[in-house]
């Protein structure tokens, strides 16, 4: 019924092993490679771990618009508290995450998990959805958001053409492939060089806004809680976006395979680096608010540059160079993690299986890195993009929420597994539930986009039936499929 995998980690631990053509033994063989070996090192140290999980989470949004909290609570201490709220319950599923990392020691991330507790099918839709639509569209957005500030210091006096920003953006998202195409190391080495710029971001908002509190500038505190209440239906939707804002501390458990050490390294670049994030993040909103008030904030455009130009004068015309920085970080992150899903989910036969081969001297899944590129650039040039992620940002959590069920249900379903590390029952039933709330919520409020997200989701049911279990398939077509 399915396609014999290409390519699988054997028990050694150290490192993929696979034939000098690029391709890797059948998930069946016991024995490694003999010959000439093409390999995926573990070159993932637990700084780079660290380096890609908070190169990921931290983007555009934190210094762009944080006000959809603001606005969906109603008042500022509200909103700080729901910072901290998401970036507590962002840790307790990386946690569950760090779990399944450490026992289920093959890469692919949110694939893989499903495919281990569920099955194929789960597993073939899951990744479908994520090379179609979720991942060429979030990866554009975040592009354009690269592309329109790193041309804001050139266009202060005007607005910018929309042919530029599209055209700066195609030239980075052409620049990143390029990178994670050729590799491993210098995308790994860049990504920690951009981390770094990310919080030296933060740092130029934070520091300042310490310093204003010290001066005694915390009227815009005052009745911290007053204001207007927040609606039933607008605190959920608060958590959603502060939810989002932390999504990213899942793309380690894409590479597991490359990790040095995973069983010690996954953890600990898990809670090092979300640590770092929610104490960043809350001291950033806490920051803004020295300066400027929950009204301005809601009419600011870009809080981070508002802030700057009252502080720092003629130095705001970094935080432009910041921001991008920040959004190409995210660009790598994320292209360097998902490519591993897309080799993986090859490799079981679900996907092409060029997808899962490696370039025999650069040592890099370069099939599964490129395979984005086209897709995004037409995204980038045709696409209603954010309203397409409207679409389909309930079925991320979906799917997370599905993963973490399914660290409840291999509990019980395989008791022995080897877990180096193991998480309380309660964090895993909270987070899950947390997630498949949201689900329901989205469904609720915005019935239509969800819908339409939901039905696009169904669409890759048929289509394992037709690719993945269909056996009398015309030749031309099993060509197609590289079988």
């Amino acid at each position: 019924m399915f396609r014999k995998a290409a390519v699988t980690t054997h028990s050694n631990g150290s490192y993929l092993q696979g034939q000098a053509n690029g391709r890797l033994p059948s998930v069946d063989s016991e024995q490694p490679a003999q010959g000439g070996k093409v390999v995926l090192k573990k070159k993932v140290t637990l700084l780079r771990g660290i380096s890609i999980i908070i190169g990921t989470i931290i983007g555009a949004g934190i210094f762009i618009s944080p006000k959809g909290i603001l606005k969906n609570t109603g008042s500022v201490g509200m909103s700080l508290t729901v910072w901290t709220v998401c970036g507590i319950l962002s840790l307790f599923g990386a946690l569950c995450y760090a779990e399944l990392g450490t026992c289920i020691k093959k890469s692919g991330g949110h694939y893989t998990y499903i495919l281990e507790a569920f099955g194929p099918l789960p597993a073939f839709v899951r990744v479908w959805v994520e090379l179609l639509i979720i991942r060429p569209a979030a990866t554009a957005v975040i592009s354009l958001a690269f592309g329109r500030y790193i041309l804001e210091p050139f266009f202060m006096q005007c607005e910018i053409p929309e042919l530029a920003i599209k055209l700066i953006t195609a030239v980075g998202i052409t620049l990143v492939m390029v990178l994670n195409s050729t590799s491993v190391s210098w995308s790994a080495r860049i990504q920690i060089f951009l981390t770094f710029c990310k919080l030296v971001a933060i740092l130029i908002i934070i520091v300042p806004g310490v310093i204003q509190l010290i001066k005694g500038e915390t009227q815009h505190f005052k009745n911290a809680f007053a204001g207007n209440d927040a609606s039933v239906m607008g605190l959920p939707l608060a958590f959603y976006s502060g939810m989002y804002a932390y999504s990213g501390w899942f793309y380690l458990n894409f590479v597991t395979e490359e990790v040095e050490n995973p069983e010690k390294n996954i953890p600990l670049a898990i809670c090092i680096s979300m640590i770092i994030v929610t104490v960043g993040y809350v001291l950033t909103n806490v920051a803004y608010f020295t300066t400027i008030s929950a009204g301005e904030l809601l009419l600011s455009k870009a809080v981070a540059v508002t802030f700057a130009e009252r502080l720092m004068g003629n130095f705001s015309l970094a935080v432009p160079v910041f921001v991008a920085l920040s959004c190409f970080g995210s660009m790598n992150g994320g292209i360097f993690a998902v490519s591993r899903m897309f080799f993986v989910a090859s490799r079981e036969g679900h996907l092409p299986e060029i997808l899962s081969m490696i370039h025999v001297r650069k040592h890099t899944p370069l099939p599964a890195v490129i395979v984005l590129h086209p897709l995004t650039m037409i995204m980038l040039f045709n696409g209603d993009l954010y309203s397409l992620l409207n679409f389909l940002s309930f079925a991320r959590w979906l799917f997370i929420g599905l993963v973490v069920a399914g660290l409840i249900y291999l509990r019980y379903k395989r008791p022995d597994m080897p877990r180096p590390f193991k998480v309380p029952l309660f964090i895993p039933a909270l987070f899950s539930f947390t997630c498949l709330f949201m689900v329901a919520l989205s469904l609720y409020s915005d019935p239509v986009n969800t819908g339409i997200g939901f039905a696009i989701t169904l669409t890759g049911v048929p289509a394992y039936y037709l690719f993945i279990v269909w056996d009398k398939k015309p030749k031309w077509f099993r060509k197609l499929l590289g079988k």
